[in-house]
């Protein structure tokens, strides 16, 4: 079912406080200040630590399937991936059939930070003052509303 438009330009916000994107990115920035000091003392940044995350759920991978995985391209993906291999968390291996192919693949040092990120996401869960099943319900949201607004871009790139 295809969402109802707007019919009453009235209604639409006139205020960044009451814009969609602002709120969704503000609440990133408030998230990301209160994740760095915890992921700090793994030696990782945010966005480090989100492909070491996938990275433990799916094991050895390619770059272009983490790429994908994570919505990042590969000239944004390679050098964070590039600095996870000098601190020693993961591995690069060229793939045995196609060296044009890498695999990405945890190191034993990158799997002894793992037991410390379940203190890190509950600390997360804390501090959003909100129970797992508000939560769950607002990651399937916002979600939604990512692909929503890629498909869209998608079809107005498609008629360009």
């Amino acid at each position: 079912m295809a969402p109802e438009k707007i019919q009453n330009p009235s209604v639409l916000p006139e205020t960044a406080d009451d814009m969609i994107c602002f709120a969704i990115y503000s609440a990133g920035h408030a998230l990301n200040r209160t994740y760095n000091p915890l992921l700090k003392k793994l030696g990782l940044t945010y966005p480090q630590y989100i492909a070491m995350t996938v990275l433990w759920e799916t094991g050895p991978v390619t770059v272009g399937a983490l790429g994908a995985r994570l919505k990042l391209e590969t000239n944004t993906l390679t050098p964070l991936l590039k600095r996870l291999e000098k601190s020693g968390h993961v591995e690069r291996i060229k793939g045995r059939g196609d060296e044009r192919q890498v695999y990405i693949s945890v190191t034993p040092k990158g799997q002894k930070i793992r037991a410390q990120s379940g203190d890190i996401t509950n600390c997360i869960i804390d501090a959003t003052g909100y129970d797992i099943s508000v939560l769950e319900a607002l990651v399937s949201s916002i979600s939604q509303l990512r692909d929503n607004v890629t498909r869209a871009e998608e079809r107005r790139q498609a008629k360009a």
